[in-house]
């Protein structure tokens, strides 16, 4: 009788998780299938905006080999958690692919948040990971940096030749916890 009701108090919390993380995509306007030019619209404002709040970054951009950006993940749940986002990959200033970042956790978490990450690819072996892996798990695979705004004052580009920076900005709402995630970036084939 006891592992009934938890199991039932589970999948309680998982389905109102769902419900949040697709409440909050509405509410912000994040779209769940967006085309093309929208995602492409939106990761261009995306990149603009960072350029003006991240010294750095701008400088930054110009050394990589290509650019992701994921406009807006969207991140929510209890205890079991996931986020997913739509992004453009921009190499030579022009889209010349599109992705999706999902992930799921578990662990001690609550909430709903959403934000948006660049990932900037210095060198072509990393890049070109992107593209040879069946979906790139991030923690394996090329070197990722997390870059925050106190760092990217001190950015020098000619350290920075080498692996996968990520700035990550734009958070709205509050995802608090401890939890074991994974996170996959696919290629994907928008209308």
């Amino acid at each position: 009788m006891k592992t009934n009701r938890t199991f039932s108090l589970t999948i309680t919390l998982v389905a109102l998780a769902i419900t949040a993380i697709f409440a909050n995509a509405l509410i912000s306007g994040t779209a769940i299938a967006a085309s093309a030019s929208e995602i492409s619209r939106n990761s261009e404002d995306a990149l603009h905006r960072l350029y003006r709040t991240t010294p750095g970054s701008e400088a930054l951009a110009d050394k990589a080999k290509g650019i992701l950006v994921f406009p807006s993940i969207v991140r929510g749940g209890f205890i079991v958690a996931g986020q997913w986002g739509d992004g453009s990959l921009i190499e030579g200033g022009r889209t010349v692919g599109y992705y999706r970042s999902i992930a799921g956790s578990v662990g001690f978490q609550a909430g709903v948040q959403s934000y948006g990450y660049v990932l900037f690819f210095m060198d072509e072996a990393s890049l070109r990971y992107l593209d040879k892996s069946d979906g790139w798990s991030v923690g394996t695979g090329p070197t990722l940096v997390v870059l925050d705004k106190g760092f990217s004052k001190n950015i020098s580009t000619t350290t920075m030749q080498k692996g996968v920076y990520a700035f990550i900005f734009n958070q709205r709402g509050l995802m608090g916890g401890i939890g074991i995630s994974g996170s996959k970036i696919s290629k994907i084939h928008p209308d």
